[in-house]
């Protein structure tokens, strides 16, 4: 059974970093593309970050392109989201999803979410 646990969100001020994990289990974790993707209220589900294990590319929204970094360990089937430079519109639950191979492809898995809450 693939499971996806988010951990890591919390309040931050403006300017603060967060680093969020998503733990990963149930399928092999050395040929995955693992995406973030953040839901505001009010506002549909939007991708911000992928990674592709066969090839290492990574991917990023324009609105976090720079304060981002999307990373993996796979000695412990983790991959991480390192936020810098919060901005409150960056205030959202952020997800955790694992695509149907590429970071193009559709979402197979999603986890449950973690809340990011930026204070200006």
């Amino acid at each position: 059974e693939v499971q996806l646990v988010e951990s890591g969100g919390g309040l931050v001020q403006a300017g603060g970093s967060l680093r969020l994990s998503c733990a990963a289990s149930g399928f092999t974790f050395d040929d995955y593309a693992i995406g973030w993707f953040r839901q505001a209220p009010g506002k549909e589900r939007e991708g911000v970050s992928c990674i592709s294990s066969s090839d290492g590319s990574t991917y990023y929204a324009d609105s976090v392109k720079g304060r981002f970094t999307i990373s993996s360990d796979n000695a412990k089937n983790t991959v991480y989201l390192q936020m810098n430079s919060l901005k409150p519109e960056d205030t959202a639950v952020y997800y955790c999803a694992l695509m149907d191979y590429y970071c193009s492809g559709s979402v197979d898995y999603w986890g449950q979410g973690t809340q990011v809450t930026v204070s200006s």
